[in-house]
């Protein structure tokens, strides 16, 4: 495997001395694991672990108490087991510090040591890296390459998990594809998403926002959601389709499998053949350019044949198919089942990991999203990741809720440091040979 790191010959000693583990919260008011990282020449680093409530069955597991909710014995793996072993490692040489994390655990999932404690350690060595460097994050991780912004995939209505399961659909968001800047994508995001909660508000459904800002989906159809985000596309004043796109997330494990598919919403009872076929109608039928996990995470089947018919003119992204894991996107390659893989750090649970599933994925002409997940806090790391290895595109959630908006903001003081050398990836960073 290539170099990830830039090296400056110019850093001091950058061997960790020493390593703290904590429990903190998130953004659902569950704990979570921070990890703090010093280094000999006085850097620090420190990152928080997010959750997802919609989660992949073959991603690394979050260790936790025998409530199910506590993270005690995370945080001790990380002041203890952790630390003992890499104490003295040099910061800078990621991957030989992710292996030796990979290798203390020694499962496949992380469940030992947990990924929510491995995430947290790799990425907070990460950033300790970066700082005694004098680099920003995203700077450290291009090797002085330029960068482009992430195109921003902003959520307007949430659902499935992230909203009792008030709709099927899981996200329903928005693309900027006519933005020039990722300031502008911001704001055309924002003026969709307030014009959509007018379009609630009309109605009499206004009723708060769901787990990532999202407004919360009162509506008595998927097919209602999708109509009135295309009104409220046209609202905003844009021509949807062309200057602003739909990108749903299905997340289709949560209502089915290869054995068939329960829709909660008109009850509908759906295999896999007829489940491609309804999201096809969709495509069909709205301005959407991008289709998360169409089925279920075991229908291989499903996912090839779904990406047969609408994967030159979609972006069809796996994320609970997937699930950062460069051996399933290798498999998903050869099977011609996505064009776009969704990476999620915590996932796999190491940086050296979501960079190995990113790389195969970029060879192969996909499209690469970094995402957050529902139970998110203040971390930045994913911005840095996203801009810093070019990755292209950025879920974060809605735009609205300040662990969200943290991350969106961060991603426009980049793109205001970098001056007259900022680039945005845009409309370009989807897979597609026409959008």
């Amino acid at each position: 495997m290539t170099a990830i790191f830039w090296m400056n010959t110019k850093m001091s000693d950058t061997s960790i001395v020493k390593i703290k583990g904590r429990r903190v919260w998130d953004s659902r008011g569950r704990a979570t694991v921070e990890a703090e990282i010093e280094l000999a020449c006085g850097a620090r680093g420190r990152a928080i672990a997010p959750a997802g409530a919609s989660r992949g069955a073959r991603e690394a597991i979050d260790l936790r108490d025998a409530d199910g909710m506590g993270v005690t014995d995370a945080v001790a793996n990380v002041n203890g087991l952790i630390a003992k072993t890499l104490l003295d490692m040099d910061a800078c040489k990621q991957e030989e510090i992710d292996r030796a994390l990979i290798s203390l655990d020694g499962t496949l999932n992380k469940a030992r040591l947990g990924a929510n404690a491995t995430v947290a350690v790799s990425l907070a060595a990460l950033h300790a890296a970066a700082s005694a460097q004098g680099l920003p994050l995203f700077r450290y991780l291009a090797q002085g390459k330029s960068v482009r912004l992430p195109l921003p995939e902003i959520q307007i209505f949430g659902g499935g998990a992230h909203a009792g399961r008030r709709i099927d659909i899981q996200d329903l968001m928005v693309m900027a594809l006519a933005a020039k800047s990722f300031d502008e994508a911001l704001e055309m995001t924002a003026r969709v998403y307030h014009a959509a909660g007018e379009l609630m508000r009309d109605a009499g459904k206004l009723r708060g926002v769901a787990d990532e800002g999202g407004w919360w989906p009162e509506f008595d159809s998927n097919e209602e959601a999708i109509e009135t985000l295309v009104r409220a596309i046209a609202r905003a004043g844009f021509v949807p389709g062309d200057e602003v796109a739909i990108s749903l997330d299905i997340a289709a494990s949560e209502f089915g499998s290869s054995k068939g598919y329960r829709l909660g919403l008109g009850g509908k009872s759906l295999d896999s053949d007829g489940m491609c076929e309804l999201v096809l109608d969709w495509l069909a039928r709205y301005p959407i350019a991008s289709v998360e996990d169409p089925l279920a995470e075991d229908d291989r089947t499903g996912m090839m044949r779904f990406t047969a018919a609408a994967g030159q003119r979609v972006q069809i992204i796996g994320d609970d198919y997937l699930t950062t894991s460069a051996a399933r996107v290798r498999d998903a390659i050869a099977d011609r089942a996505c064009n776009a893989v969704l990476l999620k750090p915590n996932q796999c649970g190491t940086v050296t990991e979501t960079r190995e599933a990113l790389d195969l994925a970029k060879a192969a002409g996909w499209g690469c999203i970094v995402s957050a997940r529902s139970g998110e806090t203040e971390d930045l790391s994913i911005v840095h990741l996203a801009t810093g290895w070019d990755a292209g595109q950025l879920k974060v959630g809605s735009f609205t809720r300040s662990e969200r908006m943290a991350k969106w903001n961060e991603a426009l003081r980049i793109e205001e440091s970098l001056g007259a050398d900022t680039r945005f990836a845009g409309r370009a960073a989807l897979p597609l040979k026409q959008t």
